[in-house]
Order: C-alpha cells, then structure tokens, then sequence
C-alpha cells in the first residue's frame, strides 16, 4: 500500500460510505474531501464532516497507518491542529490531541473494493515503461487529450521556473536573462549547466560592447570557456591571436579567469560538429550579427527568427573542431535540429514567462503556435507512444508526451494520471 493510492481514494471518494463511522465508533458523514494540498502541512485542506450531529470544518490528514502522526511529529506543528479527520488504511495506534480526546479516524482497509485494488497494483507494479500500455486503447481520447494537455503546461511551468530564477538573480532584467537561457540551451543538454556558467560569468553588456567585433567575442567565450589551451609544440595565429584579445579583455573588465577549464567541458562520444568548440563559435557568430538577444527571441516573428538562427560559424571553424585539428569535411553551421530546439527550449519557454509575466496573452499564444508549427521531435519515447496510437503531429504534441512519460510513468505516477486514474476506476 502507498499513500499516494490512499490520497486517490479520498479525493474521488472511492470507498463504501454506508454505515460510515470513526474508529471511535461515532456517526460519520463527508460533506466536502477538501482541497489537495501540494504544499507543507495536511494533506487536503478545507473539509467538511460531520460527527454524529456536529459539523466540523478545518483539514483532513492521510496515512497509511496511524502511527505515522507520530512518527511525522504532527503533534508538534501546529499547521496539524485544525485537522478535523484522520484518513488511514491500517488504524494501528489511536492519536491522542493537544486536549487529550483522541482524534476522529476514519480506516478505509475494509471499504475498498478488491478490484479497485488489484487494478491499482497492477499499474504500479507492471514493469513496462508505460505501466498502461496494455490498457489505454480503453480510455477514451477526451481523457487522453485532457492528460496531454496537463503534461504540455507542466513541462512549459518547469521551463518556465529557470526563466524566474534568472530572472530573479538578474533583477528582472530581461536581456540578461535571455542571453543566459540562450545560452544554457546552445549547451544542447550535455553542456548545458557549463554553457550557462560561462553565460553567467560573462555578463550580456560586455558582450553588446564587442558586438560587431566577431574575433572579440570569440576570444571573450573561449577564453572565459577555459579552451584557449596551446597544446605542445602547437604555433598557431589564429590561437595566438585569440590568446591577445582575451588576456587584454579580461584584464579590462577584471573577469575571473578560473571559473570554468575544458575538464568541465563534455567532449566524449559528442559528434564533433557537437563539439562545445564548435557551440562557442556558432554561440559568438549568433550574437555578432544579433546583439539584443532578448528583441531576436521574443520579438521577432517565426518564420523570420527560423532563418536568423540559421547561421554559419567563422571560416576557422568550418574547417576545425579543435584547435589546429583540421576536420575531413566541412563543419556545419546550426542545424534543423538544433534551431528546432532553440525554438522549442529557449524561444517558447520565455515568451510564456514573458506573457505571464506582463499579462499579456499574445506572447503566451505565440509560444503555443510555435509549437503547433514546429515537426514533432523524434526519439524513443516518442516511437513507443506512437506504437499505443497517441497521434504525436507537431512539437506541442512531442512535448506533451515527453513531459507524461518523464514525469508520469517512468515514476509510476499513474493516480496522478487523468489515464492512470481512469484505468483504476
């Protein structure tokens, strides 16, 4: 038994009401189950019961046994000592209050039905990585549309909490902060925390000061990369002349030299058009031609945004993955893939933030049609949806499902689930 299927129970009010009373042997009625509480302190807040003629209003607290209460030191904290009801499976130990009347109980073990049950253990114990794939052709799309629908605004409230927290350590400044979330995601998820210290460590200002200078700029991020690294016996102008700018521009602008080195950089089993060398350079070339980071993300229109992202690394680059490591083929410049994903990471998580932030709806629906405009991403978890007949058609629909099976059934969150909940019922 887990509290979460106890909580299931109790919210949709899935048990045996008749002859309902206490532990104590007292008439029990449920007028309201309350309001799930995500937060600290009782489990759902709100209730509303009635004991033999008495309506009590206050919150309800779940365990699986009793005990618990004391095992949670709830006796101590008074955020407990409006709890009107106690909702366990085992009543293992009566629950003494502050007055020393025992606390109203209520033990659901004997009012569940079996089926009910055996269905929830069967989803939470199944070993497949989707625990419903046998099942969902039952559910009906509406429910399936619903569960996408919650999964899409949770993966876009996840993404949007990072554009928040750097917004806060920016003092709400916008540009600062789309800069550094551009920067994050030209990280591409296996550099992307390095990627966003060398952001942090390079503030947006100094950046717009070298703008139209593109040797600068790549001497500023590689320098403040760690990767200007001569290597033995190498003599190179390009390298040297890199070196110059940034020993003088760090000096100028006192920047902390130590912060990052290549051991932080990840350039293992990374194609080397992949290479963080390579995402430094396009990630200078980008903000060469597009300084105000934040007017090209959020201000201007997809179609056109699609095609300023398309661009092309310095001529070195193209011809080199490391320093004086020549590459067979020509390196290429930012990908389909890459600037699909620059759209779906960097440009839709801010403009959401950014409408919520202000009000204003407009942003929020631009995000939306980016998504909707955007071919659905390919990958694994996209294939075994697939397979169960969930139309995945665009990215807002790739998205959604990522975001079910990441947060949902690989944590066998079925109860938390419109489909798993469904299945259970």
């Amino acid at each position: 038994m887990q509290e979460d299927f106890l909580h299931y129970i109790w919210n949709f009010q899935c048990f045996d009401k008749k002859n309902l009373t206490t532990c104590q042997a007292d008439k029990l009625a449920i007028l309201n189950p309350g309001n799930r509480n995500e937060h600290a302190g009782p489990d759902f807040l709100n209730s509303s019961v009635k004991i033999n003629n008495i309506t009590w209003h206050g919150h309800t607290e779940l365990h699986v046994n009793a005990s618990a209460w004391y095992l949670h030191k709830h006796q101590k904290d008074p955020t407990y000592d409006n709890v009107v009801l106690h909702v366990v499976w085992n009543n293992d130990q009566p629950i003494q209050q502050k007055d020393g009347s025992l606390l109203p109980t209520l033990a659901l073990k004997d009012r569940i039905a079996l089926q009910l049950f055996q269905q929830y253990q069967h989803l939470v114990h199944n070993k497949a990585s989707i625990p419903c794939a046998n099942q969902i052709h039952h559910v009906d799309d509406i429910v399936k549309t619903s569960m996408l629908d919650k999964a899409l605004l949770q993966r876009l409230t996840y993404k949007n909490n990072l554009v928040y927290r750097l917004l806060d350590g920016n003092q709400g400044n916008w540009e600062e902060t789309a800069y550094q979330l551009l920067a994050y995601n030209f990280g591409f998820k296996v550099n992307s925390s390095t990627f966003l210290d060398l952001s942090l460590s390079l503030p947006v200002k100094i950046i717009k000061k070298h703008a139209t200078n593109l040797l600068q700029l790549e001497a500023l991020l590689l320098g403040q990369a760690g990767l200007l690294i001569k290597e033995k016996h190498e003599s190179e102008d390009y390298l040297a002349a890199l070196t110059k700018e940034y020993t003088y521009l760090a000096h100028k602008y006192q920047l902390r030299t130590d912060r990052l080195s290549k051991v932080h950089w990840k350039f293992f089993r990374l194609r080397p058009a992949n290479f963080p060398t390579i995402r430094i350079a396009q990630f200078a070339q980008l903000l060469h031609q597009y300084p105000h980071v934040f007017h090209l993300l959020a201000n201007t229109s997809y179609k056109e945004l699609y095609k300023k992202l398309a661009i092309t690394q310095s001529s070195y680059w193209q011809k080199h993955y490391l320093f004086a490591k020549l590459s067979k083929a020509k390196v290429p410049g930012l990908g389909v893939a890459s600037i699909e994903s620059i759209l779906i990471n960097t440009v839709v998580p801010l403009l959401v933030a950014y409408g919520k932030y202000r009000g204003e709806q407009e942003h929020i629906d631009k995000a939306v049609m980016i998504l909707q405009s955007l071919p659905a991403e390919y990958n694994a978890i996209i294939r075994y949806w697939k397979k169960l007949g969930i139309k995945v058609k665009n990215a807002f629909d790739s998205q959604a499902v990522i975001e079910l099976f990441n947060s949902f059934c690989s944590k066998k969150k079925c109860l938390s689930c419109n489909i798993g909940a469904t299945l259970v019922q």
